[in-house]
């Protein structure tokens, strides 16, 4: 019996490709974990200290609004600016950068058990925001809704703010995240005349300065195969399709690709969820 030295070169060049692109996803995630951690853990210094109840059964919580450089300032914000937020119909389109702290047991002046929670925001913020009362509502109306969403809480706006006291409990360090993650994109659009846009994440790898790798992992559940996709990248390009219109991806990415030193392979063993094969391609 004879046998295709074409189709074992083939398959050679293919498990070569694949241990490239592992070996190079693999020095790059090591290099970006050792040179720059992606958490750290910070001790905020004290700033107000809000009382308000629970709606439903009038729980009565505490809030510390606290202050750190460790956290991100949000965006420039006049006060005109601000009043236009606010009378908008979106007013969530201004994010305010914050860390929000696990809810822990304090007892209250009048040795009652209350709950409070910690929420951290930009310390240059937050004493600029002290100047101005609206400026002061809008940080304790953000603080608010942050908690609500993280804890499914519904915290009355019937709010006071105490004077003599800037934190009640003990301060506790927070692990905030110095690093936002590194998806570019990540879509699931509907069908067109030439099939389905799959499921896509672009990673840049590292997140932050100047990338060295550009990485696409796309989601195709139903293709069985590699042979029924056809993929085309350009320098600012990238074109796949699964025949017979299954799939049809066509996007521009963000960076300059070397096109010759680019590496593709699909994996039929990923499962991405348990009603599904998918194969992920990716580069």
């Amino acid at each position: 019996m004879t046998t295709d030295s074409s189709l074992l070169n083939s398959e050679l060049e293919l498990q070569q490709q694949e241990e490239l692109y592992q070996q190079l996803l693999l020095q790059s995630v090591g290099k970006l974990q050792s040179e720059s951690p992606s958490s750290k853990v910070i001790r905020p210094k004290p700033g107000i200290c809000v009382k308000t109840v629970l709606e439903g059964n009038k729980e009565k919580v505490f809030v510390n609004i606290c202050q750190s450089n460790s956290v991100p300032p949000p965006p420039d914000l006049s006060r005109e600016e601000l009043v236009e937020l606010l009378q908008s119909e979106d007013p969530s389109g201004y994010r305010v950068p914050m860390s929000l702290g696990e809810p822990h047991s304090e007892v209250d002046n009048n040795s009652q058990c209350c709950s409070a929670y910690d929420v951290v925001i930009n310390q240059e913020f937050f004493q600029s925001c002290q100047n101005d009362p609206l400026f002061q509502q809008f940080v304790i109306l953000v603080s608010f809704e942050g908690l609500e969403n993280k804890y499914n809480l519904e915290l009355s706006r019937d709010w006071k703010v105490l004077k003599n006291r800037k934190f009640l409990g003990s301060i506790s360090e927070q692990n905030i995240r110095t690093k936002s993650k590194p998806v570019i994109q990540e879509l699931l659009c509907p069908q067109s005349n030439t099939g389905w846009t799959p499921e896509f994440t672009l990673l840049v790898e590292p997140p932050d300065g100047d990338p060295e790798y550009l990485i696409a992992e796309i989601r195709l559940p139903g293709v069985p195969s590699s042979g029924s996709l056809l993929l085309d990248l350009g320098e600012d390009r990238l074109v796949l399709t699964a025949r017979p219109s299954l799939f049809h991806l066509d996007i521009f990415h963000p960076l300059q690709v070397d096109q010759e030193n680019s590496v593709a392979q699909f994996n039929k063993s990923t499962e991405l969820n348990s009603d599904s094969d998918d194969g992920p391609v990716e580069l």
